[in-house]
């Protein structure tokens, strides 16, 4: 789907809340050597603009949302496509988008809808180490 106006790219939206988010950006932030993504929380101003922009929820977050190229990705479709950038063998996953979508987002909604559950909470959302600031929007 197309990105109206908007310069960014590479650009990761996640729930900053969700331990199992929060993880996924820091193993992304150690696989990218190039500091090719950016991130924002769906709960940060930033990202509540883009998910405006993009004609999404502002109080549902049960997807990451990849933008890239002024499209962007939801759910199985985001995880494969942001695998395909990161160095590594994790590229090679990326071979998994042949599968049919419907199945894929099967697997991804299964895990999003228990990962409050199985991988907790957080009461506030997680903020950065200083050195990667500056790969956060706000």
């Amino acid at each position: 789907m197309p990105l109206k106006d908007n310069n960014e790219t590479n650009i990761l939206l996640f729930d900053g809340v969700c331990n199992l988010c929060s993880k996924t950006v820091q193993f992304i932030i150690k696989n990218d050597p190039k500091a090719k993504f950016r991130f924002a929380s769906v709960q940060s101003h930033s990202g509540q603009l883009l998910l405006t922009q993009l004609g999404l929820p502002l109080d549902t977050f049960n997807s990451l949302i990849y933008i890239r190229d002024k499209r962007f990705y939801l759910k199985s479709t985001a995880v494969l496509k942001v695998l395909q950038e990161l160095r590594g063998g994790w590229k090679f996953l990326y071979c998994l988008i042949i599968l049919p979508r419907f199945i894929r987002d099967f697997v991804y909604d299964f895990i999003a809808k228990r990962r409050y559950f199985i991988f907790g909470k957080s009461e506030t959302c997680w903020i950065p180490s200083p050195e990667y600031l500056d790969r956060f929007l706000e």
